[in-house]
């Protein structure tokens, strides 16, 4: 592919974020109507995990696949097609008569979802080859989360308050054709010059040890852990990892390439992943049922109330991607993971909640870490390795922030329906729950709170392991397996400092 033009290259990365909004904005804008949508559809708090986790569970389960999809058949290609999807995904989502039917066209948006984040990050990552100027611009893809979690609440609460929840599926349309419109006029097409061939075999494994222990986990408060359906969906999920490390480890071109994690960094990202995006989405699921069932606030001032969190992550992100560029990813890791535990305490240790200044200090600090760790993600997935492999890079790192996402809801979800099925989670929308019904909420929610505090804790650890000379070194010999693949992405010249 020729060098592009710095304001080509910027709108590149402008129509690649127009992505992410389009689908980070859905995530938010759904957390905020999750209330609104059990009352109008009659479902339980595992049904709305349910509309959640349907979604990123396949769009966990085809990350990788889409990703090295996009390497074979072409990027531009493959991401004009999952804007299509989506976008058609999004107006079927509108018109759902009832729970089952939302659940599966969620999982339509998923597959169409799937072909844009990480194909959009390659698209990125092959069109800013300057390690600085990349990490820079993957700061910037970062600040739209920012934008998506504060605008998502306002736009959320505005829409289900004035028009109804199906209204929050409408806005991905005009977004998702203006993408499309702009992808094939400007976006150039791109592939490796070595695709890999398709693994069918791997990633069945894939999908059957997600969907096994995200079902297990949602559904074993309403069926008891001792469930026969429960135990047999245990054992699939652990037979199925079993079976996956062992199939992929003998491929010759595997859906999961062990060699990106002989780089300490990379294997450290991908838990960083999972951790950070599991804390974010219990997070959010767990303040929206709080502040609509037990606060009795409606959609609007709920999502008012989270706009701080929002605020703080929208500044951070695109600061981080600077921090990184210049320093390397431990300063804004160790940051991140500070924060996100200091947040956790405060609500588990302290009842930030029992006071609105606790819990507006509560938000500004999860705001503060999450939009802190983003951009060290990213990067240090992409950083070292061959930009021929970089579709399937992108999506592992991508599928890391799903599965904790998924695993985040389904557990802090599951840790709420256990504790507190006849409380606070069955109050009317917009009406408070009794103080003794509060109360067991905030009881049930201690939990929660702790494993939150624990992900940040894990950040902020790998955050001191996974950086500085040793783990550079370990990226080298990753990177040296791919010899003769490409060149590498590169890596910016502070990470040897951090």
């Amino acid at each position: 592919m020729r060098e592009l033009s710095h304001r080509r290259r910027m709108l590149v990365l402008a129509i690649c974020c127009m992505s992410l909004l389009l689908v980070s904005l859905d995530n938010t804008v759904l957390n905020v109507a999750l209330p609104s949508m059990r009352s109008d559809l009659h479902a339980s708090v595992s049904g709305m995990q349910w509309t959640i986790d349907a979604y990123t569970l396949v769009l966990a389960a085809l990350l990788m696949l889409s990703g090295s999809t996009a390497d074979r058949v072409g990027r531009k290609r493959t991401f004009q097609t999952g804007l299509v999807i989506f976008t058609l995904g999004s107006g079927l989502c509108s018109l759902a008569p009832n729970l089952e039917a939302l659940v599966i066209f969620r999982m339509v948006q998923a597959i169409g979802g799937s072909m844009l984040n990480p194909v959009a990050m390659s698209i990125i990552t092959n069109v800013f080859t300057e390690p600085r100027e990349r990490a820079r611009a993957i700061g910037a893809w970062g600040g739209v989360v920012g934008i998506s979690m504060a605008a998502g609440p306002i736009v959320g609460g505005l829409l289900v308050e004035s028009v109804g929840w199906r209204s929050i599926f409408w806005i991905n349309i005009p977004v998702g054709v203006a993408a499309l419109i702009l992808t094939a006029r400007y976006v150039p097409e791109s592939r490796a010059p070595k695709p890999r061939r398709a693994d069918p075999i791997g990633q069945l494994l894939v999908i059957a040890v997600l969907g096994t222990l995200t079902y297990a986990i949602i559904e074993a408060p309403d069926r008891g852990w001792d469930s026969p359906l429960i135990v047999t969906c245990a054992v699939i999920a652990v037979a199925g990892l079993l079976a996956l490390v062992r199939y992929e480890g003998r491929r010759e071109e595997p859906l999961i390439d062990v060699r990106f994690f002989h780089s300490a960094p990379f294997s450290g990202a991908t838990v960083v992943a999972v951790c950070a995006f599991a804390a974010l989405g219990g997070y959010l699921f767990m303040n929206t049922l709080y502040l609509q069932d037990v606060r009795g606030l409606n959609a609007l001032h709920a999502g008012l109330w989270m706009l701080p969190m929002a605020f703080m992550c929208f500044v951070c992100a695109p600061l981080s991607g600077r921090l990184v560029g210049a320093r390397g990813p431990r300063p804004s890791m160790l940051v991140a993971g500070v924060a996100i535990t200091a947040s956790g305490v405060m609500f588990a240790l302290f009842n930030a909640q029992s006071s609105d200044a606790g819990l507006l200090i509560g938000y500004v600090l999860f705001g503060l870490g999450f939009g802190m760790v983003n951009a060290p993600i990213t990067n240090t997935a992409v950083s070292g390795m061959p930009r021929t492999q970089a579709g399937v890079a992108a999506a592992v790192a991508s599928t890391s922030r799903q599965v904790g996402q998924s695993l985040g809801v389904a557990v802090i979800g599951a840790v709420l329906a256990a504790g507190a099925a006849s409380a606070a989670t069955t109050s009317r929308v917009g009406h408070a729950a009794s103080p003794a019904a509060a109360t067991a909420f905030v009881d049930a929610a201690r939990p929660a709170w702790w494993i939150i505090a624990a992900c940040g804790a894990v950040i902020l650890l790998l955050g001191l392991v996974t950086t500085g000379r040793w783990a550079e070194r370990t990226t080298r010999h990753a990177a040296a397996l791919f010899e003769g693949e490409g060149a590498p992405t590169g890596q910016t010249s502070a990470s040897a400092k951090a």
